[in-house]
């Protein structure tokens, strides 16, 4: 009875003592959870500093996606001897200069994505990858400080797509007025004299014209985070017809040595490019399609895949 009674003893003080050493390993676990945020929020102070310091900052990160798939007498689909892939690229990298009277920020956006779809049991179908993301976008602008926070600029942006068409259509905005940087990493630009040039080859629905620019830019660093939001809007002056805008929005996080997950997604607005389109796959028999008549349906693409950072 006495052997029962000290071994009910012995275990008991073991969970006692295995309980007082989980919780003893739990409160140190937060106490250096608590100090690695300390540390953490030490060095993105300092890193504010470095940031706010005049000289050039440069930097760049993207996306790159892919899937493929093949398929050999899958009876359950539509197609049981078919492959496919799909393969995407985004590159988001900037050169900002920045000076106590003045400012150059620059910036550059490409996303290109190839997609393939081959019906084995179809001798007559494209079995190449076609171009199916096109976007290709640069900036330029250069202010004149009147304060911290407002300054003079003038603003160039140039749009296109470079695997097919290249610059048909094409867009350059040149224009001026002021910039606002409410916050660290915010461009705030309104340009209300701005001429929106439209560049097309043969007859065409395309028209340039003058009009308002408003472009807002957030570009920021969160240790291994990187995000960027830029919405670019053109208001045309002639006619809403020939006013457009885009809204891109990137994220990446890295998860070692520069490479880690990553997502894209942009939004788009342009009635001239959706009459260009319209116009370009009419049936027979349909009647000529026009500002007034076309589905301006909201453009969006989206790519999620390995991120890279440098």
């Amino acid at each position: 009875m006495k052997k029962i009674v000290l071994a009910i003893v012995a275990l008991l003080a073991m969970n006692i003592t295995v309980a007082q050493t989980l919780e003893e390993l739990k409160a140190e676990k937060a106490s250096k959870k608590d100090s690695i945020a300390a540390i953490q929020g030490r060095v993105d102070a300092i890193q504010g500093k470095i940031n706010a310091i005049p000289g050039w900052k440069k930097g760049a990160f993207g996306t790159i996606g892919a899937s493929l798939s093949g398929f050999n007498n899958w009876y359950a689909k539509g197609a049981p001897n078919s492959s496919a892939g799909n393969i995407g690229i985004t590159t988001n990298a900037f050169a900002n200069l920045n000076q106590p009277k003045f400012f150059w920020r620059n910036s550059l956006n490409i996303n290109l994505g190839w997609v393939k779809i081959d019906d084995k049991d179809i001798d007559t179908d494209n079995d190449s990858f076609r171009s199916a993301t096109d976007v290709f976008n640069i900036t330029s602008l250069y202010g004149q400080k009147l304060s911290d926070k407002f300054a003079i600029s003038t603003l160039a942006e140039y749009r296109t797509t470079i695997i097919d068409n290249f610059n048909d259509p094409g867009y350059l905005d040149i224009g001026v007025g002021a910039t606002w940087t409410p916050i660290t990493d915010l461009v705030v630009v309104i340009h209300p004299l701005n001429y929106n040039f439209v560049f097309s080859s043969g007859d065409s629905v395309f028209e340039s014209s003058l009009g308002a620019k408003i472009v807002a830019d957030y570009t920021r660093k969160l240790g291994k985070v990187n995000f960027k939001t830029n919405l670019s809007l053109f208001q045309s002056y002639k006619s809403a017809d020939y006013s457009n805008w885009t809204w891109t929005n990137s994220f990446g996080y890295t998860l070692w040595k520069g490479i880690g997950l990553g997502f894209e997604f942009g939004l788009r607005n342009n009635k001239q490019e959706a009459l260009n389109y319209a116009t370009g796959n009419l049936d027979v028999g349909d009647p000529t399609p026009t500002f007034a008549s076309i589905d301006n349906d909201l453009q969006t693409y989206w790519l999620f895949g390995l991120n890279y950072s440098f």
